[in-house]
């Protein structure tokens, strides 16, 4: 069971994060003349994403499992 958990994980985080690089890529274009800093700080948001909604998930897993 703990691996269907992982999966699902994965897989909804990895939704997050995309989510999060396109809605600061897109809000980040519109404050900076060049593209490549955005591209980085959107990058970094999805990344933080993607790590919160899988530790969060691991988290809940684990409680899970325990009852």
């Amino acid at each position: 069971m703990l691996q269907f958990y992982v999966v699902l994980a994965a897989v909804f985080s990895i939704l997050a994060a995309l989510c999060a690089f396109i809605i600061t890529y897109g809000e980040y274009l519109r404050h900076f003349p060049d593209k490549k800093r955005p591209l980085k700080m959107a990058t970094q948001t999805a990344l933080g994403a993607f790590l919160f909604f899988m530790l969060l998930s691991f988290v809940i897993a684990i409680v899970i499992n325990l009852f």
